[in-house]
């Protein structure tokens, strides 16, 4: 054991303690925590819009069991509360929630990772949020152009005016909105969290440009007697100006050359397929495996592998928190029972991720990473140890909320050789069962975004949309790894206590 610890300690902490000093990904990492008012106001939408509808038959099916809550809703007397006063219409300003803040991720991203990015280099921060959007827009193909393409051959032509009539339909729709037909009109499916690796690329091409150009004092200086805010904004215009041309001369060969733009071609060759492999268990394990030992030398693991967690796993979850909120809870079963569990196995263009960011706070890091909730009811329940048992004592609150720092360096976890085997394998175990049960349609996967101060069980059933089910599994999961803690707990009744006197 003290020949793994010393192995890590030379070899893998100074990597981990490099990435996690590494300013780009620190601004990423920055980026996603920045987002967290538009995420949390998003997911408390979906959450009430779950309660309004699914909550209720998720309740039916719990007392009258599944066959006779499907045949009440089938005859259409189904427990609802989306047709009650109030709640119809707390259920409909919900969804106006999430169309200002998942439906438009993507654009939010864009803002706080250019933000945060522009930040790390020293420069105006808030040039660089207006940087990374740009980018963003500036790469969305126009939807009024091909819709109005496919439409000039359908519908009929007007003989007098030789108008397609479709066209001229859908011009007249769009001029009683007061929008002008002949701006470009972009899709709110390209402003979601499919846009976050353009952004991750295109965006920080541009900001680092800007940010280049600002450090090497390419500006317009403006005289002392102009005031801060005027002058520092046209220090920002020659780097701007610079960063979006060079940007747009990308996009515009990209489109000339392959005829499709760089957003659809990074989403089908880079994002696509690394989502894919986020799906396969044993890049699941990996994740979970690299979490517990970056935080058994005392580094923060989720937050080293922000960028992978949040940049992979996190669009997945908000694709099936969209996803939920169009087809709700019956559909989501439906898609996976036909094995829509992946795009290459798509029915009419829609699946269900089985593995998402939230998976983990649902079904395995039970009071933080490493499950150590378990560990401090297996202290409280068999430790001898004086030191321990003061430790867990005050662990077990934060530790209902997943805050575990108070365990991990004060019993401590954190380099602690006889916790280090149950650190690392109890999540894998957990995550292990939970995959298993998920694709094996054995519980609902994860299709909201639930605050990860949620306590364990509540979690995990918010989390699957209120399905029981994940009770049953999240109880087995805390009893499979309560039972992995103890035998170290045990012996470690026989190491010399610590002194906090």
């Amino acid at each position: 054991m003290n020949g793994i610890t010393a192995w890590m300690e030379k070899y893998l902490v100074p990597v981990a303690a490099k990435i996690g000093s590494q300013k780009h990904l620190v601004a990423l990492r920055d980026a996603f925590i920045g987002m967290l008012p538009a995420t949390l106001a998003g997911a408390m939408a979906a959450l009430i819009s779950a309660i309004v509808t699914t909550f209720p038959s998720a309740l039916q099916q719990m007392i009258q069991g599944p066959t006779k809550a499907a045949a009440a809703e089938a005859a259409g007397t189904g427990w609802t509360l989306a047709n009650t006063p109030v709640f119809k219409e707390l259920n409909n300003i919900s969804g106006l929630v999430n169309q200002g803040t998942l439906t438009v991720i993507g654009l939010i991203f864009a803002f706080s990772w250019g933000y945060n990015l522009a930040r790390a280099y020293g420069v105006n921060d808030l040039a660089g949020g207006i940087v990374s959007t740009a980018t963003l827009m500036m790469g969305l193909p126009n939807q009024f152009a091909r819709i109005a393409t496919s439409l000039t051959n359908i519908g009929g032509m007007d003989k007098t005016t030789g108008v397609s009539k479709a066209n001229d339909a859908v011009n007249t729709v769009l001029s009683n909105q007061f929008i002008a037909s002949w701006k470009p009109g972009f899709a709110a499916g390209q402003l979601d969290a499919g846009a976050y690796f353009t952004v991750m690329i295109m965006g920080a091409v541009a900001v680092i440009i800007y940010a280049k150009l600002m450090l090497a004092d390419i500006t317009i200086k403006m005289p002392e007697s102009v005031p801060p805010a005027v002058a520092k904004a046209f220090l920002a215009i020659i780097p701007t100006i610079a960063a979006l041309y060079i940007v747009g001369i990308i996009y515009y060969i990209v489109n000339t050359l392959s005829g499709e733009s760089l957003i659809y071609l990074i989403q089908k060759y880079l994002a696509a397929p690394f989502q894919v492999m986020s799906q396969n268990i044993f890049s699941v394990l990996i994740a979970t495996l690299f979490v517990s030992i970056f935080w058994f030398f005392g580094i923060h693991g989720p937050n080293v592998l922000a960028p992978a967690l949040d940049g992979i796993w996190g669009p997945l979850g908000l694709d099936n928190m969209n996803l939920w909120n169009k087809i709700h809870t019956s559909g989501i079963q439906d898609l996976v029972a036909k094995g829509a569990t992946s795009r290459a196995h798509a029915i009419n263009g829609e699946f269900v991720n089985i593995w998402v960011r939230g998976s983990w706070d649902a079904f395995a890091w039970f009071g933080g990473s490493g499950g150590t909730i378990t560990l401090v009811l297996a202290v409280l329940i068999f430790s001898k140890r004086k030191d321990y048992k003061i430790v867990g004592r005050l662990g077990l609150a934060p530790g209902l909320f997943n805050i575990n720092e108070p365990v991990l360096f004060g019993m401590p976890v954190v380099l602690n050789a006889i916790f280090f085997i149950p650190f690392l394998v109890a999540p894998l175990v957990a995550v292990i069962i939970a995959y298993l049960a998920t694709a094996l349609q054995l519980v609902n996967p994860v299709v909201l975004q639930v605050p990860w101060v949620t306590p364990p069980i509540m979690n995990a059933f918010m989390a699957t949309g209120f399905d029981w089910r994940a009770i049953v599994l999240s109880i087995i999961n805390l009893a499979i790894t309560f039972v992995i803690w103890t035998p170290f707990v045990i012996a470690a009744n026989k190491m010399e206590e610590t002194d906090f006197d």
